[in-house]
């Protein structure tokens, strides 16, 4: 039996699944990638997500954030520890991040530490962005932690036989 990829689900993921179709081009593009790519992805990992996504997911409309718990209620809960904080701290310091980021930092912390395959976002200001990447992989190393691997669904998007 082989154990399938871990993926912590951030905030994002459950929006653009949970919400009204987007009458953004961008938006829209994107709420279509990630349907499709959660479609084909149910069996092949193993989902996470955290007390930050579920509060994160609870803000705004009401039903809109119904909706997204409801998604997420299913998928185990990544717990936070002193170990993590201290490593958003330094994401936060080094990378360095916005102090309103810090939410990002956790989620990254979260991923790895509890040692996540990927995480996967459609936030590219201050997770899923390249400019920020060797930075966030060196210091998750430097503090003795694999990084998780930082995508968008497109990027976990399989491409069938029938595709160019």
């Amino acid at each position: 039996m082989s154990v399938l990829p871990k993926v912590y689900l951030e905030t994002t993921i459950a929006s653009y699944l949970m919400a009204r179709p987007s009458r953004d081009l961008i938006g829209a593009a994107c709420q279509e990638i990630t349907r499709d790519w959660w479609a084909q992805s149910q069996n092949q990992y193993q989902f996470f997500v955290s007390r930050i996504v579920l509060r994160e997911a609870s803000l705004g409309d009401p039903e809109a954030a119904r909706k997204r718990n409801e998604f997420l209620k299913p998928w185990p809960l990544l717990e936070l520890s002193d170990e993590i904080e201290m490593l958003a701290s330094r994401l936060v310091q080094e990378i360095p991040l916005p102090p309103k980021a810090d939410a990002d930092a956790l989620h990254i912390a979260l991923a790895a530490v509890h040692q996540i395959d990927y995480l996967v976002t459609w936030n590219c200001t201050h997770i899923a962005n390249a400019t920020l990447r060797t930075r966030l992989e060196l210091i998750c190393r430097d503090a003795g932690f694999e990084p998780p691997i930082v995508c968008t669904p497109l990027e976990l998007l399989s491409i069938g036989e029938n595709h160019a």
